[in-house]
């Protein structure tokens, strides 16, 4: 009997990547001119990011030198949702972004009907926040790989234990 083959799709966010991220964009912002005597300010709480700027203007700018910095990381940006825009204290505007950790059960039954259309011999099982596919042969795996990739999907989704 041949040995069944699997791997499993994920999508996590690494925290410590992010907060490296947050920390270097703090420091241009700091450095920067057009930010001088500012309140901008980036926080990692829990799993939510939360931006504090002066006005919507300025926030703008402070959320692409984050997203700048987060992309050199290889930190997924399609899994940060942000929240709307809120006046904070201060006369200051604040906005959240919650960084998705997980595959939800929308997301999951996407990627089970991408895997079913494929007409490829695996079976995909969904276990917690992850879905897990397996097949006897490692072309049809590479092959869903591939269709998940190429699938335009609202979150970012990684392959882990290919075996």
């Amino acid at each position: 009997m041949a040995k069944e083959n699997s791997f499993d799709i994920v999508s996590k966010v690494d925290l410590s990547e992010v907060s490296n991220a947050i920390n270097i964009a703090m420091k241009e912002i700091q450095n920067r001119y057009d930010f001088k005597g500012s309140k901008s300010q980036i926080t990692l709480e829990n799993d939510e990011l939360v931006i504090i700027s002066d006005d919507e203007f300025k926030l703008s700018q402070v959320k692409d030198v984050l997203l700048s910095k987060l992309i050199k990381r290889e930190v997924p940006v399609k899994n940060i949702q942000y929240g709307k825009v809120e006046s904070a204290l201060g006369g200051t505007v604040r906005q959240r972004g919650k960084l998705v950790q997980g595959i939800d059960k929308d997301n999951a039954k996407k990627i089970n009907t991408i895997i079913k259309d494929s007409r490829l011999k695996v079976k995909s099982q969904i276990q917690d926040d992850q879905i897990r596919v397996t097949g006897k042969n490692r072309d049809d795996l590479q092959q869903i790989i591939q269709a998940i990739r190429s699938a335009d999907l609202p979150i970012d989704v990684q392959f882990i234990n290919y075996r």
